[in-house]
C-alpha cells in the first residue's frame, strides 16, 4: 500500500488516512468556522475536540443547528459493534455525544448492534456478543450519562421495536446499492446485507431530526440511510464525525479492539497501561537522545502526543507547551510517554470505579420495547 492509499470501511480502517481526500470520496462536508461559531453561540463554549478538528466533518448539521434556533429539537444516536471490550478509541464520540446532549438538552440512544457482529465476526456466537454488549454498556454508562433522557438498545433484545422500523428502510433499499457501498459478494450472508435496515432504524425512532455523532468509517450505512428517508416520509439524518483513533503501534489506521498491543483497553490496570505505552506506542522521536536534544521530536506522528491532543489533555495551553518542548527536542520521547500514562491511569481510576457502579444501573438505561 503506497502512502497515498487508505482503505475506510465500516469493517476494515488501514493505510495513513487523507482526511481531505475522504471528505470528498465520501461527499460530506468539512466542518466550517460557520458551524463552529454557531455552535459556539448556542452553547455558550466550544469543544476541545471541535477546536482541534477530531470532529471535522459532517452531514446536514447547519440544517440541525438553524432547526434548533427556531425551536425544532433534535435528538441524538451514537452506537457500538460489540466486538470485544471498549478501548480509548471508543470513548471519543461517546464523551462528545454527552457533550452534545449536556448542551442542547436532548435525548439520546446508543445501539448496540450484538447481531451485525455475529454476522460479521465468523468466530463470535451470539452469547459472545451478548456479553460484550454488556461490558460495553458499563463503560457508556460510567461516562455519565442520566437513565432519564438515555436509553440503550441492543439489537437482538428490541428487534421488537426495530423491526416495523427496519422493514419500511428495507423495502426501499435495493442489493446493488448495498453492493455497490460495502463491496458485498455473493459468499457475503444475507444477516450482513440486511443489517443496514438495522442500523438505519433507530434515526427514526423519534418523530424528530436526528444527529449522530459517529467515526467517519461508518458513514456509509447512513450514506444509504439518507438516501432513503424522504421514501419513508422522514428527514435525513445529520451526521458529525471523528477522525479514527490511531493504534499505538502507528501513526495510521485506527485502533482495534482485537489487537492487544495496539490497544488500551477501559478495563486495563495502570501496570499494563505503562507497558504498553513504553513498550508499544509509536514515537515521533530521534534513534538516541543526542539526536533528539539537536533535531527534535515530530508530535504530528508521534501517538503518546495524539492520545493527548485528541483526547487525554482538553487544555490548549498545557498541550501547546508538551507540542514545543517535543518539538523543540527539550521534552523526550520517554518524558512525554511518561506524561500520557499518568493521564490515562488518572482517567481509569475514576472511570473503572464508575463502570462498576454500572452494573447497578444498566437496567435503568435499558429501553423497554413498545
Amino acid at each position: 500500500m503506497s502512502a497515498d492509499d487508505f482503505i475506510v470501511t465500516p469493517w476494515h480502517v488501514e493505510g495513513d488516512i487523507d482526511y481531505d481526500k475522504l471528505v470528498k470520496q465520501f461527499g460530506t462536508e468539512k466542518i466550517s468556522e460557520g458551524i463552529l461559531d454557531k455552535i459556539k453561540r448556542i452553547t455558550g463554549e466550544d469543544h476541545f475536540m471541535l477546536r482541534r478538528g477530531i470532529f471535522f466533518s459532517h452531514r446536514d448539521m447547519g440544517r440541525i443547528l438553524d432547526d434548533y434556533e427556531k425551536g425544532t429539537k433534535f435528538f441524538l444516536y451514537t452506537g457500538r459493534g460489540p466486538s470485544g471490550h471498549t478501548h480509548i478509541g471508543h470513548l471519543v464520540p461517546w464523551v462528545f455525544a454527552k457533550w452534545l446532549q449536556e448542551k442542547f438538552g436532548v435525548n439520546m440512544y446508543f445501539q448496540l448492534t450484538d447481531d451485525e457482529k455475529y454476522f460479521s465476526k465468523p468466530n463470535l456466537t451470539l452469547e459472545d456478543t451478548a456479553k460484550f454488549a454488556y461490558e460495553n454498556a458499563l463503560d457508556f454508562i460510567a461516562l455519565g450519562f442520566k437513565p432519564e433522557n438515555t436509553k440503550i438498545i441492543i439489537n437482538t433484545k428490541n428487534i421488537q421495536t426495530l423491526y416495523p422500523i427496519a422493514a419500511q428502510v428495507a423495502k426501499k433499499i435495493n442489493f446493488s446499492n448495498t453492493k455497490a457501498v460495502f463491496g458485498f459478494t455473493n459468499e457475503t450472508n444475507i444477516g450482513m446485507i440486511f443489517y443496514t435496515s438495522l442500523q438505519s432504524a433507530p434515526c427514526f425512532i423519534e418523530d424528530k431530526p436526528v444527529l449522530i455523532p459517529l467515526g467517519v468509517d461508518q458513514d456509509p450505512h447512513f450514506r444509504l440511510t439518507r438516501d432513503i428517508a424522504p421514501k419513508i416520509g422522514r428527514q435525513k439524518p445529520a451526521l458529525i464525525h471523528n477522525i479514527m483513533i490511531p493504534g499505538l503501534e502507528g501513526p495510521g489506521g485506527k485502533m482495534s479492539a482485537s489487537d492487544e498491543n495496539g490497544t488500551v483497553y477501559t478495563t486495563d490496570s495502570p501496570g499494563v497501561v505503562k507497558k504498553k505505552i513504553n513498550k508499544y506506542a509509536f514515537s515521533g522521536g530521534q534513534p538516541d537522545i543526542e539526536q533528539h536534544r539537536k533535531i527534535g521530536g515530530n508530535p504530528d506522528i508521534d501517538v503518546s502526543f495524539q492520545y493527548l491532543r485528541i483526547f487525554f489533555e482538553p487544555d490548549d495551553k498545557k498541550l501547546k507547551a508538551i507540542h514545543d518542548d517535543y518539538k523543540s527536542g527539550k521534552m523526550l520521547t520517554g518524558e512525554l510517554k511518561a506524561i500520557l500514562i499518568e493521564k490515562i491511569n488518572s482517567f481509569l481510576a475514576i472511570h473503572q470505579e464508575k463502570r462498576e457502579k454500572a452494573k447497578d444501573q444498566i437496567e435503568q438505561f435499558l429501553f423497554e420495547n413498545r
